[in-house]
């Protein structure tokens, strides 16, 4: 196989390229989050600030007869 191709999953022989690479990195854990990603820290951060809820109870609304 030439130098700088691949061969895919249905057997075709094409050139590297960003997604190789993207997918190639990231089985070697070498890529990084993404951007707007949530850490472990923010998330136990923010659940400490969150405010609780209660459940509230409703009574049932009865319609009016008319005549």
């Amino acid at each position: 196989m030439k130098k700088g191709f691949h061969k895919t999953k249905d057997g075709r022989t094409v050139k590297k390229g960003l997604y190789f690479n993207m997918n190639k990195a990231k089985a070697e854990g070498r890529s990084k989050p993404g951007k707007g990603s949530v850490t472990d820290a923010a998330l136990k951060a923010s659940a400490k600030t969150a405010k609780k809820t209660t459940k509230k109870t409703t009574k049932k609304k009865t319609k009016k007869k008319s005549s």
